[in-house]
């Protein structure tokens, strides 16, 4: 859970613990301990290239749901702007020029949002 912290933020961790229910405290315990206490917790490679590991893995994937989540993230893992846009490309040219467009979308807006935020 730590380690989901620091890279979520509190705030986003604090509300995916208040959303859970009895239906999906499972799943809730599995992504935490598996994707957060294993995978992120490993310190093989460091959280900015894990970060960009995962927004090439979910836009290559179409898993877009997740993608402005892990691009709000960046702001904890140190992945820059210019990294991102390197692992959109990196999707354009080895799954697909549609789907890193949409990510890159979704990227953008996401970035929009955080300039507002602050």
């Amino acid at each position: 859970m730590a380690t989901r912290r620091s890279v979520l933020g509190d705030a986003h961790v604090d509300r995916a613990e208040t959303a859970k229910t009895p239906f999906d405290t499972n799943f809730q315990k599995l992504i935490t301990e598996g994707a957060w206490g294993t995978v992120w917790a490993d310190e093989t490679i460091t959280r900015r290239e894990r970060s960009m590991l995962t927004l090439a893995l979910l836009a290559a994937t179409g898993n877009f749901e997740e993608i402005p989540m892990h691009v709000r993230a960046t702001a904890n893992t140190g992945a820059t702007q210019e990294d991102i846009i390197q692992c959109f490309l990196h999707v354009a040219i080895y799954a697909g020029v549609p789907k890193a467009n949409h990510a890159i979308k979704l990227a953008k807006a996401t970035y929009a949002e955080m300039e507002t935020d602050r």
